[in-house]
């Protein structure tokens, strides 16, 4: 019998479809965002709204790590700009005529300029998201046209933390220093942000938040610039002899996961009510690491996974046995650098479905096709070639 084959013209396009993926994952957020909320009480939802923001800093580090081989050690910089910038706009929803009471401690008593453009609240929401993308594409510049990689990036970027860290510190007269600033006694919209309310928000805008950071990470890894991430990881000098300049790509996804962490940073911030310099502490960054590690490299979904999980088990261990976790944690990145080295997902992708399949006398899924027409990925390029001479 004649197999039957589906010629490119009259199969569905990959674009056909586009708008699939986006709907799936929005949906999955707001069903969450939604549900979540009429089974756990106050307390285990506001600490979700914490993991599933701290999810969203996952995700940049999975697309400068993951997909670009950059193993950076510094994103607390950027998480912590991000939740500063969110911190300073509610410090300022004050009677006109009056400035944060810190000030008072440390005899100041006019606002410094730099918390000026802070009051505007389309400023402040700009901030969090455009200053962390120019710290961040600063920092790659001076790393990265200098063609500095590896594991002399990885202390580079750690280098950088320590110096933001004690910067930071030191600044009691601008930003109280260690104290930090807090956040819940502060009003937005009317409503205080620690108020049981603004806190349900704040979960349900960090669910959405999360599913589309993911679409715009998905959207950058599956077309051209993702694949030319890949490249750079799995092989820069041939990237180069290919005509290639490196450079810009890794700047601009530096940049963009500095970025991402600036929002997490945000809404992570006005979860806990606190932000201060002990986010840029060394264990912190390197945490960030181990989330994406155990979900797995490279797989978006991995990343939130991996986040989820490992904070939901610090939680409970750390109630059950303050000690433990700490052990737990190191055997927990052990296990996962010795026996699964991509992550929960990839061993759930790589070995447990196939398995699931085979149990189930399903054929295994083709990772080759048959016909080099029929995979979707030429069939996208055909049809962009083609959009182009039209």
């Amino acid at each position: 019998m004649k197999p039957s084959v589906t010629h490119p013209s009259t199969a569905k396009s990959p674009r056909s479809k586009w708008w699939l993926e986006p709907a799936i994952a929005l949906g999955i957020a707001i069903a969450f965002a939604v549900i979540m909320p009429l089974f756990l009480p106050v307390f285990r939802l506001r600490l979700l709204g914490r993991f599933v923001a701290l999810a969203i800093a996952a995700l940049g580090i999975d697309l400068i790590w993951g997909y670009t081989g950059l193993l950076s050690l510094g994103h607390g910089i950027f998480f912590a700009l991000g939740g500063y910038a969110f911190a300073m706009y509610l410090n300022l929803q004050l009677p006109e005529g009056q400035i944060p009471n810190f000030f008072s401690l440390y005899g100041v008593d006019e606002l410094p300029w730099i918390w000026q453009p802070f009051y505007s609240l389309p400023i402040t929401l700009i901030s969090i998201v455009l200053i962390p993308a120019i710290v961040a594409g600063l920092l790659g510049y001076l790393v990265f046209r200098n063609r500095i990689k590896g594991v002399y990036f990885s202390i580079l970027t750690q280098a950088a933390l320590l110096v933001f860290f004690n910067f930071f510190n030191g600044q009691q007269e601008l930003i109280n220093g260690t104290n930090g600033l807090s956040t819940n006694r502060y009003e937005i919209f009317g409503v205080a942000s620690g108020a049981p309310e603004a806190q349900l928000a704040f979960f349900q805008l960090s669910t959405v938040m999360v599913a589309l950071v993911y679409l715009v990470c998905r959207w950058l890894t599956q077309g051209r610039f993702g694949r030319m991430l890949v490249a750079i990881r799995d092989d820069e000098v041939r990237a180069r002899f290919a005509g290639y300049d490196p450079t810009g790509f890794k700047i601009l996804v530096f940049a963009v996961s500095g970025a991402i962490a600036g929002i997490a940073g945000a809404l992570f911030t006005v979860q806990t009510g606190l932000i201060t310099p002990g986010f840029m502490e060394v264990p912190f960054s390197i945490e960030m690491v181990i989330w994406v590690a155990v979900g797995g490299r490279a797989s978006l979904i991995g990343a939130i996974i991996g986040t989820l999980l490992v904070r939901s088990a610090q939680t409970f261990l750390s109630e059950w046995s303050p000690e433990a976790w700490l052990f737990f944690q190191g055997a927990l990145f052990l296990i996962v650098v010795t026996v699964l080295p991509q992550g929960l997902y990839g061993w759930f992708r790589d070995w447990a479905i196939p398995k699931l399949r085979s149990r189930l006398g399903l054929q295994p899924r083709l990772v080759s096709y048959p016909d080099i027409d029929l995979n979707p990925e030429v069939q996208q390029e055909h049809d962009e070639l083609e959009h182009l001479d039209g």
